[in-house]
């Protein structure tokens, strides 16, 4: 991987990404044409992706407060993120198309701010408390940026009829170790139940590398690895956009090898954020 992303040594190409993701989605929201366009994400139009920005960019921003000033701040766990994220971007459904665009980009800015005046020792060892998924080092939040601005994009452009669209080679890259620790931790212990196995993952180009992954009943381990022989399925990747879509549950993507029963397995495994 040519950037380690979670090292303070990425902060520049992790946030030169952030900002190269924000000017497309700027720009697809700029339209008036668009928004009402309805987007891959089911439940939401254009108006409502611009809310769910609103949403989670203010979310960060209160426990980053919050964070400053050391007060304990709960979350809420990832198994009810869907159904509160998506509550909470309808609820913007009563602001003005140029209300609720101001008041985004207002967000980003002060978030971009914080980020740029992260030090060092803040990247990895200042703690600031997702509101879903609990306390996290500061390094994952330029990454949650990246998934919302680069992830919603697509979904944008699916909804303008744009279904070949991919993510940005280096948007996807960046994301490539964060897909693995969502995996981990969205694995649904219903479906995993009596699951064994042992996969691996194969992506291609200067962002991917090869991992093997273990899971029994509904802990999921991963490792890279330099060979993948020996596992019960492979899941193959030509580009680190369809893996970081298809951990994602825009589309199954990849090419997959193996146990039939494995594969499908693997295929409903985890439950959607």
């Amino acid at each position: 991987m040519s950037v380690n992303p979670m090292d303070y040594s990425g902060k520049e190409t992790v946030l030169d990404v952030v900002r190269a993701e924000r000017v497309q989605f700027f720009t697809v929201i700029d339209d008036p044409q668009n928004w009402n366009v309805q987007t891959r994400c089911t439940e939401w139009e254009v108006r409502d992706i611009v809310g769910h920005m609103i949403d989670v960019t203010e979310g960060y921003l209160s426990r980053w407060d919050m964070a400053g000033r050391g007060e304990p701040a709960s979350a809420l766990g990832l198994q009810i993120m869907s159904e509160k994220l998506n509550e909470n971007a309808q609820a913007f459904r009563t602001l003005s198309r140029d209300d609720a665009i101001a008041r985004l980009k207002a967000d980003s800015d002060k978030m971009l701010a914080i980020f740029d005046a992260l030090t060092p020792q803040e990247w990895s060892s200042f703690l600031v408390t997702h509101p879903y998924m609990g306390p996290l080092p500061t390094f994952f939040y330029p990454a949650f940026h990246i998934m919302d601005y680069g992830v919603h994009t697509w979904d944008m452009l699916w909804g303008l009829d744009k279904k070949n669209a991919r993510l940005a080679e280096r948007t996807a890259g960046v994301l490539v170790p964060y897909m693995f620790i969502l995996m981990q931790y969205t694995v649904d212990e219903e479906s995993a139940k009596g699951v064994e196995a042992t996969l691996g993952i194969s992506i291609d180009g200067e962002w991917g590398g090869q991992w093997r992954v273990t899971i029994k009943d509904s802990a999921f381990s991963y490792e890279s690895a330099d060979t993948l022989e020996g596992t019960q399925a492979i899941f193959h990747f030509t580009n680190p956009s369809d893996f970081v879509l298809t951990v994602f549950q825009r589309f199954p993507g990849g090419e997959a090898t193996g146990d039939p029963q494995v594969i499908d397995q693997v295929r409903h495994l985890f439950f959607r954020i």
